[in-house]
């Protein structure tokens, strides 16, 4: 799982790059994202020039097993540029999440948001915690079957 230093992080997993004292963020998928939603076959974002709310559903992916999830802004801002190619070959987002499997370019509206969101670091131990609690879920048993019955 690759988790790069210079972009923020959300805990739906969509990372953010801007550098400071720019007025533009791109917005995407991460790696540990994208490996949970699966085979990307669907990308649905909105038009250029549309005005997103931080945490209003910036789009939704759909996957192999027809699961649709919504993608919540990290952040508030105008859409200045859709990345086309991820809706033409939805799969760019699983192949190269962080580079040619960009989703949005925003001009921020707020860019004080972007001090809501987690560094990598942060990032690497929020993920490390969720993969421990998944693996915690999916470990234990069916309660019927751990039930040992003693004959009298």
């Amino acid at each position: 799982m690759l988790i790069l230093e210079d972009l923020l992080y959300t805990e739906d997993h969509l990372w953010v790059r801007s550098s400071e004292g720019d007025a533009n963020a791109v917005v995407g998928i991460t790696d540990y994202g994208q490996e949970r939603i699966g085979p990307i076959t669907a990308v649905d974002l909105p038009a250029a020039g549309e005005v997103i709310t931080e945490s209003d559903v910036l789009g939704t992916v759909e996957n192999v097993r027809a699961e649709v999830t919504e993608l919540l802004a990290p952040v508030s801002g105008k859409v200045r540029e859709v990345n086309t190619a991820v809706i033409d070959q939805p799969d760019i987002v699983n192949e190269d999440p962080y580079e040619d499997g960009w989703l949005v370019e925003l001009e921020l509206a707020q860019p004080k948001e972007l001090k809501d969101l987690m560094t990598a670091k942060d990032y690497a131990v929020y993920v490390e915690e969720q993969r421990l609690r998944d693996e915690e879920e999916n470990s234990l048993e069916d309660p019927v079957e751990a039930l040992e019955v003693e004959e009298i």
